[in-house]
């Protein structure tokens, strides 16, 4: 029988949403107070009319480049010794600051994330349990401890399960391998590879690890090849999907069907370079909305892409369930000196309401550049790819063929800008 970390797992997708809405108001009336830059993504939208995902999806998104970028301009600021914490170091998105925050930690960018002291603040006690560890486990932590926060996501979430830790951070294998033999960790938390590079040297020394008996896998691919690899040797591993910002998304559950979406957040999939939600299915990016009131994130698009899938998890767990990590979002590439980004290929498409989808491929060789956009349309209208490449020219400044297809003919993979150049 399965047993869950909280019984509201089982709730609907229904009851889930109609509880997060009620509750989104006033999280949004208490960000909007407390976090200047989500101030200014909510103007004109009033936080009490924000009761369903079509009110919701008419916030614009905001992607980690803008985070980036509002956190360098404050730092960069004449005036930044005059701001607050908040608005100095976090761009204007965090409510708390020195103090409130336990730990603070820099991702590339650098994108400062604070970390505050309300227990399994990175969401991950879900996945944890997913996986099967259980208070009285001791969990050995193999993400680093240092700048980025997974050491400590991982370190949280088995404290509030009521786990011992051992903080193995990354390296050092031999070290690792006599401490493993010594203490006889139950559970790992970490990347696939790394457990992989330990349990192959000790192999190869003669000096097996049989405690481990489950582990919690994130920040790689775990195909269900590595996952069999792991089970002969006595090992269930099940992975988890988080960021740096949000926290924990989605975890895998004994069903091994797609990754349950975490409790309070809402998530969307939207197309590439937009703030429009895409049909149940197809892939596009992910955008996360977290009741997190520490670091409350409006609508951030992560740059991941994936896609909805349909139906309930078969584990019981009714939440909203995505395909895993698909590829990224951020199809910007350059032709012929200039950048092309998917909003750019947005805005074409949306000049023509006949027109489904769109890709546009980028072909040829170095100095020797095309382009062909391809738009799903109904019906092919006199004139429609002539105007639609006019249109191209005047928003990329660069020229390009239209292929007029079918609907449905595109892949459902994500992409909007698909770069196929030969550079050899």
């Amino acid at each position: 029988m399965t047993t869950y970390y909280e019984q509201r797992e089982t709730a609907s997708v229904a009851e889930r949403e109609k509880t997060l809405f009620s509750r989104l108001p006033e999280a949004l009336q208490q960000a909007r107070q407390r976090a200047s830059a989500i101030a200014q993504q909510l103007q004109g939208v009033e936080p009490g009319d924000v009761r369903d995902r079509a009110s919701l999806g008419r916030i614009p998104v905001i992607r980690k480049s803008e985070l980036l970028q509002a956190q360098l301009s404050k730092r960069q600021a004449g005036n930044a010794s005059e701001m607050s914490v908040q608005d100095r170091l976090f761009g204007g998105f965090s409510t708390i600051g020195w103090g409130e925050a336990a730990r603070v930690f820099a991702s590339p960018g650098p994108i400062y994330e604070p970390e505050s002291r309300r227990a399994d603040y990175w969401g991950f006690a879900r996945a944890l349990y997913a996986a099967g560890f259980r208070s009285g486990d001791l969990v050995y932590n193999c993400f680093s401890y240092h700048f980025t926060p997974a050491g400590s996501m991982m370190e949280t979430a088995a404290h509030a399960l009521g786990c011992t830790v051992f903080p193995g951070g990354v390296g050092q294998t031999e070290q690792q391998l006599q401490a493993m033999v010594d203490l006889q960790p139950t559970g790992y938390t970490g990347t696939p590879s790394f457990l992989r590079i330990l349990l192959e040297k000790a192999e190869e020394t003669g000096v097996p690890i049989t405690s481990v008996k489950r582990a919690l896998f994130s920040g790689e691919a775990f195909p269900p090849s590595l996952q069999a690899w792991f089970k002969e040797r006595g090992i269930d591993g099940y992975q988890a999907y988080g960021t740096a910002d949000l926290g924990m998304i989605a975890y895998e559950t004994e069903a091994r069907e797609g990754l349950v979406v975490n409790e309070d957040i809402l998530l969307e999939i939207v197309r590439p370079g937009t703030n429009q939600a895409v049909a149940e299915g197809e892939v596009g990016e992910v955008v996360v909305t977290t009741l997190n009131p520490d670091y409350p994130l409006l609508r951030f698009g992560t740059g991941d892409l994936s896609a909805i899938m349909p139906g309930a998890s078969p584990c019981g767990r009714g939440n909203l369930r995505i395909r895993g990590w698909l590829g990224r979002a951020d199809q910007t590439t350059k032709v012929r000196g200039m950048f092309v980004h998917p909003a750019q290929v947005a805005q074409v498409v949306a000049r023509y309401p006949n027109v489904l989808r769109a890709r546009l491929v980028v072909a040829g060789s170095v100095g020797r550049d095309s382009m062909v956009l391809r738009i799903e349309v109904p019906e092919v209208a006199d004139g429609l790819a002539e105007s639609v490449a006019d249109t191209v020219r005047e928003i990329t400044k660069l020229r390009a063929e239209v292929e007029c297809l079918e609907p449905g003919a595109l892949p459902n993979d994500g992409k909007v800008i698909e770069d196929v150049r030969d550079y050899e």
